[in-house]
């Protein structure tokens, strides 16, 4: 297609709204935009032709047989543009979401309330990827990341989801029998971390604790650290969002806990991405977070 050839498309919108409104007022506000915007891309059609495409006809306007060639064709050809535009609409709205969470995030906040959303939304289709790391949402093809943080990543659009307060838990079987009202208490036992984690370290040794006088075991996942901890072998710091269906089974204990301001479980969004299905996700998990 030789594009020199092809009028610009405002002109040709124009235009076809405008003998389809056989008015130049309806077709600008149509389009928003002037009436005289609406006049001078018509007489600019007309010049470029050189052939009358509208008319005035009393208060209105009427289209000559040249016009009404053109506008049938242009009204065949927007037709097919909006109906392609729309079957796209339609694929990037039903198709499945794509959603990074942290592996702990996941285990302990989401897959516990997911058949919720599962059941009050059958038509939308999920794909959880558990990742540690940062990822690159345009990049890597993801809707949506939940991470921990402040919320201040570039080029992307966060809301917070849960606060960031840590809550220091135990089993009940490694405190029982113990006075415990604060971190003093709980020196003597055995501290479990995450090793990718050290803020969390940082976090208790503002709390007065000196990590080099405790047993501290690292392990390299979070999951891992949940797992002994579920098995009584230490205690550990942990986001409250994480712990707290734990500790309200009784399955572990609270012995303190850490106030962070600004910290906490954001969703991560893309700016300009935001099809139908990872709203109605979206709005669940405010709902489940509240």
């Amino acid at each position: 297609m030789d594009w020199t050839r092809v009028p610009s498309l405002a002109a040709l919108r124009a235009f076809e709204s405008a003998a389809r409104c056989q008015s130049f007022s309806k077709a600008a506000r149509e389009l928003n935009v002037t009436h005289a915007a609406i006049a001078h891309h018509v007489r600019g059609l007309e010049a470029e032709f050189s052939e009358s495409l509208i008319i005035r006809q009393g208060r209105g306007v009427a289209v000559t047989a040249a016009g009404l060639q053109l506008a049938e064709s242009l009204q065949a050809g927007f037709s097919t543009i909006a109906s392609g535009v729309e079957r796209l609409r339609s694929q990037s709205e039903n198709r499945s979401l794509n959603i990074t969470v942290t592996p702990a995030f996941a285990a302990n906040w989401l897959m516990p309330r997911i058949g919720e959303f599962w059941a009050k939304h059958p038509e939308i289709s999920l794909t959880i990827n558990p990742s540690i790391g940062l990822t690159d949402l345009r990049k890597d093809g993801f809707d949506l990341a939940i991470r921990y943080g402040d919320g201040g990543w570039p080029n992307v659009k966060s809301e917070l989801l849960t606060d960031g307060d840590f809550w220091v838990v135990a089993h009940p079987d490694l405190v029982k029998g113990r006075t415990v009202r604060c971190l003093q208490d709980v020196v003597g036992l055995p501290w479990l971390m995450e090793s990718h984690m050290m803020e969390r370290k940082a976090i208790v040794e503002r709390e007065g604790i000196d990590f080099e006088q405790i047993d501290l075991t690292l392990l390299n996942t979070n999951g891992l650290v949940l797992s002994a901890v579920a098995a009584g072998l230490g205690i550990s710091v942990q986001p409250k969002s994480i712990v707290e269906r734990d500790v309200q089974a009784r399955e572990l204990v609270k012995i303190c806990e850490l106030n962070q301001e600004n910290l906490g479980y954001y969703m991560v969004m893309l700016p300009d991405r935001d099809p139908k299905g990872l709203r109605a996700f979206r709005s669940w998990l405010r709902t489940k977070a509240a």
